[in-house]
């Protein structure tokens, strides 16, 4: 049999009696497979694998412990055979044959009436691969068409919507963070989701990117905010997801950073739920931390910080501890950085307490300006800086490679096991 002379098809075997000869490793395996698809499975086998004995005394499959019989066939749908003897499988599958029965004949592939392929099940696709009766190639080729699928590299999006009982199919709602914006820091499984979207209600920042690799059809919906300008309320976001999903959408909420992490993404989970809507949370890469990352800049660092404390710049700052060896972490502060600065100075902060200011991270414009507390608002509205920037304060920004080389010590940029910290003044 030449891969050339298979006619790919599906079995529908629900309910329906099929027969194993076998009860080793592969009839094992090949019986389980028929379980999962709702067959009635009778296995015939003089020994049953450990397994096979345990599903017969639960009753999902009948066990037969003597040889195999012509009549065994009667009245099956399907035949898989694999008792490790050549010469019986080969008459089970010349039976079956002659009463017109599909059968798989496990120990001459090139004989076989069918092929079992190699099955993978991703979201509700079912992959079925045969490779020329390679099993092991059969495999490898299913796993890597699995991983592209949940990876999203493939198109797993729904064409056709389930029909439930004449009723509107079930839509869902999934908060995806994105990351700080380049298309690679978002998560295996949020490319996944946004590969099945029908609908994306999208932000200003994250993966902008991927939107472009979307089908013609999938709507995006902007609702992206600016410091000061919000043109569609939080309160009308939660209304276009709960609406998009009650028709039936799979509906992917496309967010900067991690939804999790000041992004609102609670209040859109609670609207969510409130409304009846299956909704599902996948964290994002914050930039809280990812974005200072890629200035080279740690929030935490052996000597230098052991905490760090995330706000917003239009947040008050006075419960912050006022320290070098504690880093905070400014975002959307950019407007109310000179504001911010003041306040932690006036909390007890050194004014040459280093500062670092992200612009765009990860992405091609990515701007770094590095000054000190007392600096750092003049020196901001020098070079004009703007959102999206992340401002991160403390000692942590002297171990950046864009720091000034006075910032720097040896022991700062360098760690060595065991050695005193030094903090210079």
């Amino acid at each position: 049999m030449a891969i050339q002379d298979i006619y790919p098809t599906a079995l529908r075997l629900l309910g329906r009696p099929v027969l194993v000869v076998g009860g080793g490793p592969v009839a094992e395996r090949r019986a389980k497979g028929l379980l999962d698809a709702g067959a009635k499975v009778t296995v015939v086998a003089p020994v049953a694998t450990e397994n096979l004995r345990g599903l017969a005394a639960s009753g999902l499959l009948t066990w037969e412990p003597r040889e195999y019989r012509t009549s065994d066939l009667d009245g099956v749908w399907f035949v898989q055979t694999a008792t490790g003897t050549a010469a019986v499988d080969t008459q089970v599958s010349a039976d079956a044959e002659a009463q017109r029965l599909w059968c798989v004949n496990a120990s001459d592939h090139e004989a076989s009436a069918a092929w079992t392929p190699a099955v993978a099940v991703v979201d509700d696709v079912k992959i079925a691969i045969n490779a020329g009766g390679d099993p092991r190639r059969a495999m490898a080729l299913r796993n890597a068409v699995a991983t592209a699928l949940e990876t999203g590299d493939l198109p797993l999006r729904r064409h056709r919507k389930p029909d439930a009982a004449g009723k509107a199919p079930a839509g869902s709602v999934a908060l995806v963070g994105g990351g700080p914006g380049d298309s690679g820091l978002i998560t295996v499984r949020g490319r996944r989701l946004l590969g099945q979207a029908d609908v994306v209600v999208a932000d200003r920042l994250g993966p902008r990117e991927l939107l472009k690799e979307l089908a013609p059809d999938v709507r995006v919906i902007e609702v992206g905010k600016t410091p000061g300008h919000h043109p569609v309320p939080q309160l009308e976001i939660n209304r276009i997801l709960v609406d998009e999903a009650l028709q039936g959408n799979r509906v992917v909420r496309l967010k900067g950073g991690d939804p999790y992490v000041l992004g609102r993404g609670g209040e859109e989970a609670e609207f969510c739920r409130q409304n009846g809507v299956e909704v599902e949370v996948v964290s994002g890469v914050t930039s809280a931390i990812s974005v200072p990352a890629a200035a080279g800049i740690p929030v935490t660092h052996r000597g230098l910080a052991k905490g760090f404390s995330v706000v917003t710049g239009h947040e008050e700052l006075s419960e912050v501890p006022a320290r070098p060896d504690h880093t905070v972490v400014l975002l959307m502060g950019v407007a109310q950085l000179r504001d911010s600065a003041a306040a932690l100075a006036g909390s007890g902060l050194p004014l040459d307490t280093p500062v670092g200011i992200v612009e765009n991270g990860y992405l091609p414009d990515q701007r770094v300006t590095i000054g000190t507390l007392g600096t750092i608002a003049d020196q901001a509205e020098a070079v004009g800086v703007a959102n999206p920037a992340v401002i991160v304060i403390g000692d942590v920004v002297r171990v950046s490679p864009f720091a000034p080389q006075h910032f720097k010590t040896a022991d700062y940029s360098t760690i060595t096991p065991n050695r005193p910290r030094v903090r210079s003044n």
